[in-house]
């Protein structure tokens, strides 16, 4: 293996060994003595109090080694599954709070909502359990709506949450932006959806822990996005047995799209049946709990209105969101669609006076929280929906009215309405370049073709922002090995994006040493630091800790080698894994000097021997990746169905690590955000709360005939707020794609139907439905 060099296209290092079936994911775990199964009864109602609940034949059935109900949970004195945002209301007030045990005491709130658990010798023996366990139920009267279930008489969730709007949250200057509002010459006004999703990420979710009586010790193996996030929670807020008696472990992770960073109930319940019996328990879902289980995304409700002037030009932006939050709130539900992404509704443009008021909506239905974007996509699909809404409606073309309204390049860096300061790009130019690849001229002939031959042809496009790469620092810890090789020890955790190939890029390129000599550590709480992965932020934090303990190990290096080769260590150079003597040929390698600096009397004075040594970034800004998203495709009136013929993406990365796993992860990110547009569709029936779309039967994942190929391409302006230059990437392409595809479905059908706007996600059934109602209309 090579040295790496930041900027090439380096296919992952960590793909050989996952294709050919060397991953180890939870299940995989190799355990030292056979587990025991957990098995988690859940409500089949969305709503009811628990009269009663009878274990007496559950406890003596064949293989059952416990069981356990919400009684049990507060008889042990167990903490809630926490919230961990503060967040104030427009009053200054603090938000509500929705407590939630780990098993339901006394009330049942969402289809699936955990109400005992049962370990037994086998999972099937647990099942078995599990259903001689007798509740009795009374029903409550439910609701699944996000907007309806803010409005007055609506069934409350929790009886002390006044309409079910657990928070009354604002950004912006209401005053201004109402003055805009006088002023105006025009303005436009337009109500969104925001469909919710379940993550249904590649590998479920999973627990498995084990118990070691010397020490009375826990280790967790858990499916997760950083093991210092789920630790705290489950040992100290939850059980409160204290960090030290847990270790938590992650192996390989198969997709984890943010749902992953967070605590659910079932992990606590495994450690603490794991250590009630003394052995080792585990719990892994079928797909059809994880759907009435996994923490959801999306789910909101907006009325957008934009105040113009004579030339289009925005002057004031207001925005109201019901964002469904489900039946409790989670570990970062009320950050996501307040703090997390409403700040980029200023999006690209100039826009002098916003205002948003966000309410945070309880629902009968499973939580929701970050989901891929995490507020991003939400913030993105409403503006550039509306934008091209707004272009519609003053009769100028797509690009028109956002070249009008853009930040130009000459007044970067810029500070927007909402507070975030724009610290570099080419908005105009990312869009134009955008337009290019797609042959966005030549359109029009294309679109004559396909209504010859009975088809509707569309083109849409969308620009984004996303705000990311900042929160909390990340640590790089380096530990030099006694085979000559290095060893990297980081607190996030792949989860699929290439994080073991990006690392080894930077350390070999600040380092100058092969690859092949670098190994990276994460996902065991006893030795990786803090950290987690989330918000598009691995290279541009992670990343530059890694950067930063690489230069750290060259300037300590420099001053063991001049002990070593008796100079003055202003006189050494470090270049390509090698100490020299400048002007000399004397040199010493980069782990030569390692194993002198053991030696105290190499090493400074008040300095530790060795070269292992840690750097901890914290991030001083966050960084604005941007980009334009063209979709093209052709639709059959006649049923409904469509083909996207057409994708392009220009992107805004800043510095390009690695340009392959850019595109990559833009083109992974493009799928879903084409299922989200066109096939995902999270259905609660509003008469019963069951969740209708709880299998692959009726919730459709984007298919390989639905994600198109993608033409990729980069027109990058440096980040000026970090080291490596880099803009967060991860996020980007589930960001631009939904209004990118729902802009040229209405493009397609307006000249045929006047329709403006429909809502995600567009099925062939609903489309048609829309089609045969409006021509009908028209035709009449």
């Amino acid at each position: 293996m090579a040295k790496f060099g930041i900027g090439q296209s380096i296919r992952r290092v960590e793909d050989p060994r996952l294709l050919t079936g060397g991953g180890r994911y939870t299940d995989d775990t190799k355990l030292s003595a056979p587990a025991a199964r957990l098995h988690v009864l859940r409500s089949p109602h969305a709503h009811a109090d628990i009269r009663s609940i009878d274990t007496t034949a559950a406890k003596k059935a064949p293989g059952v080694l416990l069981v356990f109900t919400g009684e049990d949970v507060k008889q042990a004195g167990f903490g809630d599954v926490p919230c961990l945002v503060p967040l104030d209301n427009r009053d200054g007030t603090p938000r509500g709070d929705t407590p939630r045990p780990m098993l339901a005491q006394g009330r049942v709130r969402h289809v699936g909502d955990p109400v005992a658990l049962v370990v037994a010798e086998t999972l099937e023996q647990a099942k078995d359990a599990a259903e001689l366990i007798e509740v009795d139920y009374a029903p409550r009267p439910h609701v699944v709506g996000t907007y309806e279930a803010a409005q007055p008489g609506a069934p409350l969730v929790h009886d002390h949450i006044k309409n079910n709007i657990v928070f009354d949250w604002e950004m912006g200057d209401r005053a201004t932006t109402d003055a805009a509002f006088a002023k105006a010459d025009r303005v436009v006004k337009l109500q969104l959806v925001n469909n919710r999703l379940v993550v249904n990420s590649m590998e479920p979710r999973g627990a498995i822990c084990e118990y070691d009586p010397k020490d009375d010790r826990s280790t967790l193996w858990v499916s997760c996005q950083g093991v210092s996030m789920i630790r705290p929670v489950v040992a100290d807020m939850i059980l409160k047995i204290g960090s030290p008696k847990l270790r938590v472990r992650t192996g390989d992770v198969g997709g984890g799209f943010g749902m992953k960073i967070f605590v659910h109930p079932e992990y606590p319940m495994a450690v603490w049946a794991s250590r009630t019996l003394k052995r080792t328990v585990k719990w892994i879902p079928d797909r059809q709990e994880a759907f009435q289980s996994d923490i959801q995304g999306r789910d909101h409700v907006s009325i957008a209105e934009m105040a113009l002037d004579k030339e289009a030009r925005f002057i004031g932006c207001r925005i109201t969101t019901y964002a469904a939050l489900g039946a409790y709130l989670n570990h970062f539900s009320v950050f996501i669609p307040t703090m997390a992404g409403t700040s980029m509704l200023v999006g690209l443009y100039q826009t002098p006076a916003i205002y948003v008021n966000v309410k945070g909506v309880m629902t009968n239905t499973v939580p929701t929280d970050a989901y891929r974007g995490a507020g991003r996509p939400e913030a993105a699909y409403l503006l550039e929906r509306f934008v091209d809404h707004i272009a519609r409606e003053t009769g100028h073309t797509p690009d028109e009215i956002r070249a009008r309204n853009f930040v130009k390049p000459a007044q970067i860096p810029w500070k927007t309405a909402l507070g975030d300061t724009y610290d570099s790009g080419d908005f105009e130019g990312v869009m134009r370049k955008g337009m290019e690849q797609a042959d966005w001229k030549g359109f029009a002939a294309r679109r004559a073709q396909s209504e010859s031959r009975g088809k509707w042809r569309g083109i849409g496009m969308a620009t984004y922002v996303e705000k990311c790469g900042g929160g909390p620092p990340e640590t790089a810890v380096a530990k030099f090995n006694e085979d000559d090789t290095l060893t990297l020890y980081l607190g996030n955790q792949t989860n699929g994006q290439g994080h073991e190939t990006a690392i080894r890029q930077v350390a070999s390129a600040r380092l100058g040493v092969d690859a092949e000599r670098i190994n990276i550590v994460q996902g065991d709480s006893d030795v990786v630091p803090d950290g987690f992965t989330g918000g598009s932020r691995m290279v541009s934090v992670a990343g530059a800790a890694t950067m930063g303990v690489a230069d750290k190990i060259i300037a300590k290096g420099k001053h063991v080698a001049a002990s070593v080769l008796e100079a003055s260590a202003a006189d050494i150079d470090y270049d390509d894994g090698t100490f020299k003597i400048v002007g000399t040929d004397r040199t010493m390698s980069l782990f030569d000097v390692a194993r002198a600096a053991r030696n105290p009397k190499h090493v400074p004075a008040g300095e530790k021997p060795g070269l292992d040594d840690d750097f901890t970034r914290t991030p001083g800004a966050d960084t604005f990746p941007n980009g334009c998203h063209v979709c093209e495709l052709e639709i059959d009136p006649d049923t409904g169905t469509l083909e996207i013929v057409n994708y392009s993406v220009v992107d805004d990365f800043g510095t390009a690590l690695n340009p392959l796993l850019l595109q990559g992860q833009v083109h992974g990110g493009v799928g879903q955000g084409v299922g989200q547009a066109l096939t995902e569709k999270t259905v609660y029936d509003p008469e019963t709360g069951q969740l209708l779309s709880a299998s692959f039967l009726d919730y459709a994942l984007p298919r390989a005939d639905i994600v198109p190929p993608v033409k990729f391409d980069l027109h990058n302006s440096l980040c000026t707020t970090n080291p490596l230059g880099v803009k967060g990437a991860g996020e980007a392409g589930a960001i631009g794609a939904p209004p990118a595809v729902i802009n040229a479905i209405v493009s397609a059908i307006h000249p045929h139907t006047g329709v403006t706007h429909i809502d995600m996600p567009v099925t062939a059934a609903s489309l048609w439905q829309v089609i045969e109602t409006h021509r009908t209309k028209k035709a009449a």
